[in-house]
């Protein structure tokens, strides 16, 4: 390799200070990083044009100040451990001993402050890998992804493309994709829209985003469940959003305690309540929607796991009794199919669809075309549908054997959230540790079950249900696993 080192032969510096001091500030600036390999003396021998007896000297002097180090046979690094790291200086008035600042620390103390004020959600345990058996909630089985399948359709896009792989494309996303998911909303929510009012986006996250975008500002009221999922919270607490909890009960949202007053959004999952399970009731729905009008605030609808109902039919979607424009629909791909393809969509009142392209260009331009002329493929083929009753009988299959391993080693089971989705609530009697009691010595004993903070979910009202409430996903572990789980847990506890 070469490294960018100008000389000047009229300079009054030497031509070893002239290398040394060039090596050392592209060290400082971290141009050259920490642990990186060297050009040997012979190459930049080469490249400069110097003697190398003149380069070795300037090489010895960086390694003998701590800029560099050298291992014998291998060659010459930048040192990790920088002498500026070390000095350290004295405080004249409280005669404690101070980190002297680098110059890349002082020049930021000066720079603009950072606008952005925002909390990183629960996306994953970061002891995992620790875990030999993981309850984790919300992940599809990893066998059911349909590899196969997709590689097909793939490389049956990408030999027909065409121009396609070099093209903008609409924000929105492409116009096929999105009558794709029209027709399929149609029987399956019972949401009559056309592919207009559709915009694709990179899963759930960016449709919170974009809404946010559209109306919130510092102070804007929004109501939530309580508690709820925590990467909504999070995301409309970012743009300023002041939150109104709703608590939930066995029935999901208590529309009895929405606030009576203007209001600018409210977020809901009422198909599978996001963390606790229920499953709103049509007569809170039509309540819901009435309350909606009254307030003048639009309904976010969070479908996250709906395409998995295990208990008699699934109600029409709250967006497919809306009959005057209240609710924003959003769905996602992550659940069903995998959350790394980062897909997901929104389905908007036609009166916002203009406003929430034009956001959504801002953000990113649109989603990729091949990943979406893909999905389109997948759904229009009817392999979708196809996956969807697969993975149904597995998770139906999953869910019935953690129920019955449950109820099989713990006395006084209370649960919650059977009726659908991909987890299952298990509500702690007395006689056990709070939840996360429970989930630390779970871990400890290498199973992963989870408390409502783990899990993603938000607790902000004053009914204590993180303090007795643990998650239990199903979808990603085998019904082996699940037995040996319990067990196990049953033997930690």
């Amino acid at each position: 390799m070469q490294i960018s080192i100008k000389l000047d032969s009229n300079c009054d510096q030497s031509l070893q200070n002239q290398i040394f001091e060039s090596i050392r500030e592209q060290i400082l600036s971290g141009q050259l990083k920490s642990g990186m390999l060297m050009p040997s003396t012979r190459i930049l021998n080469e490249q400069l044009g110097v003697s190398r007896n003149t380069i070795i000297l300037a090489y010895d002097r960086l390694i003998a100040e701590g800029y560099l180090y050298s291992q014998k046979t291998v060659g010459t690094f930048v040192n990790p451990n920088l002498p500026e790291d070390s000095l350290m200086l004295v405080d004249k008035k409280s005669r404690k001993t101070v980190k002297r600042l680098k110059d890349n620390e002082k020049a930021r103390l000066k720079r603009y402050p950072v606008a952005f004020q925002g909390r990183n959600q629960a996306l994953f345990n970061p002891h995992r890998d620790k875990l030999n058996i993981d309850f984790w909630v919300g992940r599809p089985d990893p066998q059911s992804f349909p590899i196969s399948t997709w590689r097909q359709l793939t490389l049956k896009k990408l030999s027909h493309s065409g121009p396609s792989m070099t093209e903008y494309h609409d924000p929105a996303g492409i116009y096929e994709l999105r009558k794709a998911i029209a027709d399929h909303l149609r029987p399956a929510r019972g949401i009559s829209c056309n592919p207009e009012q559709i915009i694709i986006v990179n899963g759930i996250q960016e449709a919170l985003n974009v809404v946010s975008r559209i109306f919130i500002k510092q102070g804007t009221p929004v109501v939530m469940e309580c508690p709820c999922y925590q990467g909504a919270a999070y995301v409309l607490e970012s743009y300023g959003a002041e939150l109104h909890p709703v608590p939930v009960d066995d029935d999901g949202l208590d529309v009895n305690q929405l606030p009576d007053k203007k209001t600018a959004l409210a977020y809901v999952t009422p198909s599978h309540q996001y963390p606790l399970g229920a499953t709103l009731p049509l007569e809170r729905r039509i309540r819901l929607l009435e309350w909606a009008r009254s307030t003048g605030a639009y309904i976010i609808e969070d479908d996250y796991d709906s395409d998995f109902r295990h208990q008699g039919s699934p109600l029409t979607a709250v967006a497919g009794q809306d009959k005057h424009g209240y609710v924003i629909y959003m769905g996602t791909f992550s659940k069903s199919i995998g959350a790394a393809l980062r897909m997901g969509y929104l389905v908007l009142p036609e009166e916002l669809v203009d406003t929430a392209r034009t956001a959504k260009a801002l953000m990113d331009n649109g989603h990729a075309w091949l990943d979406q002329s893909v999905m389109m493929e997948f759904i229009t083929s009817g392999a979708y549908l196809k996956h969807l009753r697969c993975i149904r009988r597995t998770y139906l299959n999953r869910r019935n054997c953690l129920i019955q391993e449950l109820k099989n080693n713990f006395s006084d089971v209370k649960l919650s959230g059977l009726e659908g989705g991909m987890h299952l609530v298990w509500h702690l009697p007395e006689s056990l540790p709070e939840a996360t009691k429970v989930q630390q010595i779970a871990q400890d004993a290498g199973i992963g079950i989870y408390s409502l903070p783990a899990a993603a979910a938000y607790d902000f009202g004053k009914k204590g249900y993180k303090e007795r409430t643990i998650l239990f996903g199903y979808s990603s572990t085998t019904e082996e696993q699940i037995r040996d789980g319990i067990s196990r847990l049953k033997l930690a506890l």
